[in-house]
């Protein structure tokens, strides 16, 4: 082989070990502070008071708090009327879960009209509705099972 070619794969080679080192500090990182949410600049947002909002927003039937009914910590509980909610080991996290399969900020539930859903925020190692790994925000209803490392969240009325 000439020496061209053999300094061309000694810098593939370099550059692929670089790119693996600095996508693992970036996984390690987002794990560790969360991921980066943009916020809504200028976006003001007229709200009514919360009794007012909860009894307006209610439906017969429509669920009104998120409940831990797996996992170290089940029994918490989160209402929906602070939607949304945000799920993590961060202690800014409405439901905060001790368990070291989950992220900072991890996944979030919102609602959109009459319909919740649940999004993953670019975790590690997932959100789960059902035995599906989700990309995307999905609709959840009443029931579902929302898995979240070794805890799982449903919707209750």
């Amino acid at each position: 082989m000439s020496e061209i070619t053999l300094f061309l794969i000694r810098f593939a080679y370099l550059a692929i070990l670089w790119i693996f080192v600095l996508s693992a500090i970036s996984v390690i990182r987002s794990d560790m502070f969360g991921a980066r949410v943009p916020a809504d600049v200028g976006h003001v947002e007229r709200r009514a008071p919360r009794g007012q909002r909860a009894k307006a927003g209610r439906r017969r039937g429509a669920p009104t708090h998120v409940l831990v009914v797996d996992g170290g910590n089940a029994g918490e509980r989160a209402d929906l009327d602070r939607a949304p909610l945000l799920i993590g080991r961060g202690s800014d996290a409405a439901i905060r879960l001790d368990d070291d399969y989950v992220s900072t900020r991890h996944a979030r539930i919102a609602a959109s009209g009459e319909q919740w859903f649940v999004e993953d925020l670019g975790s590690t190692n997932g959100t789960y509705v059902g035995a599906v790994r989700i990309t995307q925000p999905t609709t959840i209803t009443l029931g579902t099972q929302v898995r979240i490392g070794k805890t799982i969240l449903e919707l209750k009325k």
